[in-house]
């Protein structure tokens, strides 16, 4: 603890790492502060009287956790940082498939400034969508009959402008985003998200006291939920940050007087190279259909179809978790290229034992990768569909997503992150970190 406590202390003597991360919470408050700003023209009074009545187990709820509560607000920050997701997601699968995309990803500096600005067009255009969707479902939502949005407000202009409203909302968010990662600390959007689901905690906790205190559940369970939960964390620690170490020798090369490799080294192959970018990729194409149905809400054969992607279906279930299987291998693939490492191994003069340099020991470490990978991404699967199993047995459905799935997950990885660049900055000034040996790993999405 006094170690803990030094650490800390250390933290702020160093003026760049304050500053950085003063800088980035101001820039978290005013994004909270967006969570609570209502779109104009809409009853406040009555809004908040719906949604206290509406059935948040659904993928609306689910979304509402990533944005930190302000789509059940109708704040004017209501989509987010998700389509800015939605659209990064596009492109970079479209890089794996259109020859345009994989040159640009070739062409260093250049090509990735254009990347951004194609991505950052896509997110103009699904906010958009995202933006009409929203307009359409808070014009259906009534309290005691009345609507939220009045009479005399609705119109095509109100739908219009609560349109831009919402898309300049969403590029706002999306520059804070950006300015935390390059005069913050830790990765901008991935800190936006964070922020947003740990804004849910105090209601999670809340929700159970309820159920608690309510008669609802008993003590017993409330123990055997929490040490599931347990499991879980330390479950989730394991997938992120589980490694196989592949042995590499360096044959020896004497140049002059001096004897250069003779030493083994090791590849470490990640359980789970991904990291937590199969499910955000999963989540944000199941938010599609949902998008879609809610441009329809009177609609009876769309209706019936949606109780196919509610949240708790097994349907849903099923199909989220083969994405993220699907997802897992397609990211890693993405994020590590074997042929490449064997390339370098074999200039450097390494290898494999047992194994020919080349082409083979491409092959050997895919075959490697291929198979750690599974049982990382089958375990990705069922931490992102445990909340809607374990909601089913009475578990209040804010609290089994505020511990289980893609939240614990984010929350996990996010920290780890943001710890390591911490770490990082400390141990540039010569000043102890977190961890005695300086390698704490974080994981960025």
């Amino acid at each position: 603890m006094a170690k803990i406590q030094e650490t800390f202390r250390n933290i702020f003597k160093i003026h760049e790492l304050r500053q950085r991360i003063l800088y980035t919470l101001a820039l978290l408050v005013i994004v909270r502060v967006g969570t609570h700003i209502t779109l104009p023209g809409i009853d406040t009074s009555l809004l908040h009287s719906a949604m206290a009545h509406s059935n948040s187990d659904n993928l609306f709820g689910l979304y509402d956790l990533f944005v930190g509560g302000a789509f059940s607000n109708a704040a004017v920050l209501a989509l987010g940082i998700m389509p800015y997701i939605s659209s990064s997601i596009i492109l970079q699968i479209a890089g794996a498939v259109i020859p345009y995309f994989q040159k640009l990803q070739r062409e260093g500096e250049e090509g990735r400034k254009k990347l951004t600005q194609l991505t950052r067009y896509g997110t103009v255009v699904i906010s958009a969508l995202q933006a009409w969707g929203v307009t359409i479902h808070l014009l259906s939502m009534q309290s005691n009959n009345m609507p939220i949005v009045p009479v005399a407000v609705r119109g095509v202009m109100w739908s219009f402008s609560t349109v831009i409203i919402l898309v300049a909302g969403t590029m706002f968010i999306m520059w804070l985003g950006e300015q935390i990662t390059d005069k913050g600390i830790g990765n901008g959007i991935s800190m936006i998200i964070f922020i947003g689901i740990i804004n849910r905690f105090p209601f999670a906790i809340l929700d159970e006291y309820r159920l608690l205190s309510g008669g609802q559940r008993n003590i017993v369970i409330e123990v055997v939920i929490l040490a599931l939960m347990v499991l879980v964390i330390a479950g989730v620690v394991l997938v992120t940050q589980g490694t196989r170490r592949i042995p590499v020798q360096y044959a020896k090369r004497v140049v002059g007087r001096k004897v250069y490799g003779g030493v083994t080294q090791y590849i470490p192959l990640r359980v789970n190279t991904a990291g937590v970018m199969p499910i955000i990729f999963a989540q944000s194409i199941m938010f599609i259909p949902s998008t879609l149905f809610s441009f329809f809400p009177n609609n009876e054969f769309i209706a019936n179809v949606a109780q196919y992607f509610t949240y708790r279906s097994f349907t849903y279930s099923a199909i989220y978790a083969v994405m993220i299987v699907f997802f897992t291998y397609f990211y890693t693939a993405i994020a590590f290229n074997p042929q490449d490492v064997a390339e370098n191994m074999k200039k450097q003069g390494g290898f494999i034992p047992g194994i020919r340099p080349g082409k083979q020991t491409a092959d050997f470490i895919d075959n490697i990768l291929t198979k750690i990978t599974l049982p990382g991404s089958i375990f990705l699967a069922i931490i992102a569909i445990l909340p809607a199993f374990v909601s089913k047995f009475g578990v209040s459905n804010s609290f089994a997503s505020f511990f289980g799935g893609t939240s614990l997950l984010i929350i996990v990885g996010v920290a780890l992150d943001t710890l390591q660049q911490i770490e990082s900055h400390l141990l540039m000034r010569h000043y102890d970190g977190f961890m005695k040996s300086g390698k704490l790993k974080g994981r960025r999405f």
